[in-house]
């Protein structure tokens, strides 16, 4: 195929549905579909289950869905050019210990955050670099990097906890606003997703990534630098993981080797619930926002109705897999009532 067929058959992809008003593109949609089903859940929940109404239940669901949400946000970007980053998780962990041993060591904690900080950009390089130079799958780096990672952090500490942090910052990271049920930092979350959303939607960075998505070749056709954009993508990665870590060592006072442990699992879980394809190309930040808010609604009602966590997994896990399916079911039907006949027209299967 050469670089003028595919780059037609990404921009048929692209464009295609854009023969539909308006509203129905945005409405109409997966992403939107996510965001109706946070409500409903949300309303059954408040109506059945004894608690979970109250305003200090929103506060606590908020701070444990924080770190999925902030680790969510440049997934959403890797995944969409068709790559997965699954040692997220393990930096968080790194950098919960980094934070943790410099503080004890006599540093002082803002410096010892940077410290982490610049740690997890590192960890997000290396994985960049073997993806992006060496041209390694992304998916065999990471798996690489999560053993490596998360066996530095138990190196580092091993089976220790580090409890003494500044009660200053400990009490910030689980503070409210004035009277109010609503965590301080909610807000830091939120400035990281306007960045994100106009990064994405809104600059021709973000055009590439989906571009990307759709082709390489293509891409590179329309002058993205691929490579580049996916190292900055995974050194995004490992920044808002360090970045989760400092919170996460904050909010439960403890650095430990084996903080965050299995994280990755939810964050790509609740990404691909958002509506993000696991091919690539397709996505939308506030169908992921909703992902992670439904599988964190979902949780905490089953908590409150005294659900083991064995059968929450087995919930989220299905729900999972029913989402995956459903959207690949979608796509085959969309292309079956396109193509005169049921048989796929020419641009959609070149495009697949």
């Amino acid at each position: 195929m050469t670089a003028t067929t595919t780059a037609a058959a990404a921009i048929a992809r692209t464009y295609r549905d854009y023969d539909r008003p308006l509203w129905q593109r945005v409405l109409l949609t997966r992403e939107m579909a996510i965001v109706a089903l946070v409500i409903v859940v949300a309303v059954v929940a408040t109506a059945t289950v004894r608690g979970f109404g109250q305003p200090i239940t929103v506060t606590y669901l908020l701070l444990d869905v924080m770190p999925i949400l902030l680790i969510a946000l440049p997934m959403t970007l890797i995944m969409i050019t068709g790559e997965i980053d699954l040692s997220v998780a393990s930096i968080v962990g790194l950098s919960s210990v980094l934070t943790g041993v410099l503080t004890a060591g006599g540093l002082p904690f803002e410096l010892a955050a940077v410290v982490a900080l610049v740690a997890g950009a590192v960890c997000g390089a290396i994985n960049g670099f073997l993806v992006t130079v060496v041209g390694l799958p992304s998916l065999a780096v990471t798996i690489g990097t999560l053993a490596l990672f998360r066996g530095l952090a138990v190196g580092l500490l091993g089976t220790t906890a580090i409890t003494d942090f500044p009660d200053f910052w400990t009490d910030l990271a689980k503070a409210r606003v004035g009277g109010s049920n609503v965590p301080v930092v909610l807000f830091v979350f939120l400035v990281l997703l306007v960045v994100f959303i106009v990064l994405l939607h809104f600059t021709p960075f973000g055009r590439g990534i989906y571009a990307i998505g759709l082709s390489k070749a293509a891409a590179r056709f329309s002058g993205v630098h691929v490579e580049r954009t996916k190292f900055v993508l995974f050194m995004l990665a490992g920044l808002v993981s360090a970045l989760a870590g400092i919170f996460y060592t904050l909010r439960f006072g403890s650095a430990r080797g084996d903080n965050a442990t299995g994280l990755e699992l939810q964050v790509i879980a609740a990404v691909v619930l958002g509506g993000v394809s696991v091919f690539g190309g397709r996505g939308a930040i506030h169908g992921v926002i909703a992902g992670v808010l439904l599988i964190g609604v979902l949780s905490s009602a089953l908590r409150l109705a005294n659900v083991t966590s064995d059968v929450i997994n087995i919930i989220t896990g299905a729900l999972l897999v029913l989402s995956v399916v459903t959207s690949s079911f979608l796509v085959w039907l969309r292309k079956r009532r396109k193509a005169p006949g049921g048989t796929p027209r020419v641009e959609a299967s070149t495009a697949g």
